[in-house]
């Protein structure tokens, strides 16, 4: 009998803690306005810039008149994720989601603290001064909005540091590697090139240079108009639309990419496998688009 009650204890034990444990969402929606959405692109770059944020570049993804997205970052941001060697830079740059339904437009942006959980491996011995860049974060974006309600799912935190969707899908370790090249340098040459020549049906949204790194992030809009944002947008949700644009990442003499399963994953964790299924040429197909950028 005792041993029957030591068991119970042990697993209503385990119940809790797992109901205690910390949860995140991928998004935050900060509120909707009714002004039009290049008025409120203009009043959020400025309030970023009076935080010290570098805006890096926007786009309508798409070519979508009612989505937008602002790509912006920081000094003190790009450093701590610098630390984290392992494609770390990916998270250096934060995104501002817009999008018009009707005559109102929502204003949503990426939780920093989910990315930082699920990129950086400094997360923890870092997370003070990361909290600190969340907040300077809202603090931006407070004129235009101060609900800051989370959306898009839950990951607890445990799982999001080791995220996957499913048994047998690829983790934020197992990148796609793009191509190699003889040198960092040539590496850039070479995507830079092709994204000017717009292969690929890709447009560069922003670059991240660290050239005393040897490291370079590029955001791409994926324009292609059957395979690419217009095409699979729709399908898994626009209100996730600050997870774009996708990134191509240089590091020393390789560019990789995080694979589309764990990608669109991460930023959809609430997506069913039903839905997954409409989109699986997808990844496959982000993939195609930026072997065509590196090559």
């Amino acid at each position: 009998m005792k041993k029957i009650i030591l068991i119970l204890i042990c697993f209503a034990w385990i119940q809790i803690s797992n109901a205690q444990e910390n949860k995140m969402s991928p998004f935050f929606k900060v509120g909707t306005s009714q002004t039009d959405i290049i008025s409120l692109v203009s009043s959020i770059k400025q309030n970023l810039k009076a935080n010290q944020f570098t805006v890096l570049g926007e786009y309508q993804p798409g070519v979508n008149q009612e989505l937008y997205v602002i790509c912006f970052s920081r000094n003190d941001l790009s450093q701590l994720c610098l630390k984290s060697e392992d494609r770390g830079a990916l998270a250096s740059i934060l995104k501002i989601g817009l999008v018009k339904k009707g005559e109102s437009t929502t204003v949503s942006i990426v939780n920093p603290d989910y990315v930082f959980c699920a990129y950086l491996s400094n997360y923890e011995t870092d997370k003070p001064l990361l909290s600190k860049i969340t907040s300077d974060v809202k603090k931006s974006l407070s004129t235009i909005g101060d609900e800051f309600a989370p959306f898009g799912g839950e990951v607890k935190e445990s799982s999001l540091k080791k995220y996957h969707y499913k048994m047998m899908m690829p983790y934020f370790s197992d990148p796609v590697v793009l191509n190699e090249f003889e040198s960092f340098e040539a590496g850039l040459e070479t995507i830079r090139k092709n994204l000017k020549a717009r292969k690929g049906n890709a447009d560069l949204i922003y670059e991240q240079i660290f050239e005393d790194k040897n490291i370079a992030v590029f955001g791409i809009g994926l324009l292609d108009s059957e395979d690419g944002e217009k095409q699979f947008l729709p399908i898994i949700g626009e209100d996730h639309v600050a997870a774009m644009p996708y990134e191509i990442i240089l590091e020393g003499k390789e560019a990789s990419m995080l694979h589309g399963k764990y990608r669109f994953a991460l930023y959809w964790p609430e997506l069913t496998m039903g839905t997954f299924m409409k989109i699986m040429s997808t990844p496959g197909d982000v993939e195609d688009f930026m072997k065509a950028i590196t090559e």
